[in-house]
């Protein structure tokens, strides 16, 4: 049987990805779970797991170094990645949102000027802004986007968000919703082909484990 390489996104969804993996009869021994190791194997042997950043799932998969991957919707629709998307796993459920002060969805996009937008998601807050008509000058950033509004660094942020706590104690809300994320399987294209009868029985077992389970709440804040 085909040994199948899996990319996991360390952090928000690495908790949830394993307990549905469990729920699937993919069983990594918890010791090497909670380890500090970067690749581990479940206890049959049948797959091995390598833990990456969120934003490297889709290149591993898509470059054919991991079979597949779990990663939230958010990073494939920043990512544009080449890959196969078989299924939804239902958990990590969070909104890309376009956020402000309080009083500027009521101002609008002043067509002659240029929004200035900080955010995480540069591809797909460009395409969020371009779509709309709106030029768009945008400030990347690696984290607390919520701080650029409050200090003038920008007039809006692109941001994800769970249950926009973070947004309300900053002054801020939510003025559109770009799109919503759950985590997905996702698998490399030549894969799907090549280890046909593997991935095929990786699918019906986390499909299973998804429609046939309590839903899975992994939201941190």
């Amino acid at each position: 049987m085909s040994i199948l390489t899996i990319a996991i996104a360390k952090g928000r969804l690495q908790d949830g990805a394993f307990e549905l993996f469990r729920r699937a009869g993919v069983v990594v021994p918890e010791a090497a779970a909670s380890s500090r190791r970067l690749m581990i194997e479940d206890e049959s042997r049948r797959y091995s797991f390598i833990l990456v950043k969120p934003g490297d799932v889709p290149v591993y998969v898509e470059y054919g170094v991991a079979d597949a991957g779990v990663c939230g919707r958010d990073v494939l629709i920043e990512s544009a990645a080449d890959v196969h998307e078989p299924l939804d796993l239902g958990f990590g459920r969070c909104t890309l949102v376009v956020a402000g002060k309080a009083g500027s969805a009521e101002r609008g996009y002043n067509p002659l000027a240029t929004a200035r937008v900080a955010t995480k998601y540069p591809r797909a807050t460009a395409d969020y802004f371009q779509r709309r008509g709106v030029p768009v000058e945008l400030i990347e950033l690696s984290g607390s986007v919520e701080l650029a509004p409050a200090l003038g660094l920008s007039e809006h942020i692109v941001d994800l968000v769970e249950t926009g706590r973070t947004l309300r104690e900053n002054g801020l809300v939510v003025l559109d919703t770009i799109a919503e994320s759950t985590a997905r399987l996702i698998v490399n294209r030549a894969s799907y082909h090549l280890k046909r009868a593997a991935v095929a029985g990786l699918v019906d077992a986390l499909k299973e484990a998804v429609f046939n389970q309590p839903q899975m709440n992994t939201d941190k804040h």
